[in-house]
């Protein structure tokens, strides 16, 4: 996670899995297992909807800035802090 007003998230995506949900963490990674194939962006819109509405942002809030066509992304996401993001995550956990 990084910086002012966007923080950076780091994602290790599990695409073509049964449903889209979260999967825990693996280190600092939140791993996310996406229903959607990789094949023309799929799975990254399908991974941004749900960051999305996970973190009840609008979807034009997140970009991918790294690890576009690998399963290891970096999610910048504007508007929200690093603990502001930290909370949201926090608050997710059961």
């Amino acid at each position: 996670m990084s910086g002012g007003d966007s923080a950076t998230l780091r994602v290790r995506v599990i695409p073509r899995s049964g449903r889209t949900t979260l999967a825990g963490r693996r280190g600092e990674a939140l791993i996310v297992r996406l229903a959607a194939a990789p094949v023309d962006g799929a799975a990254n819109d399908a991974l941004i909807r749900f960051l999305s509405d996970l973190l009840d942002r609008p979807r034009r809030d997140f970009s991918i800035v790294a690890g576009e066509k690998s399963r290891d992304k970096h999610i910048q996401i504007a508007g929200l802090s690093d603990d502001q993001l930290a909370a949201r995550l926090t608050a997710l956990q059961p």
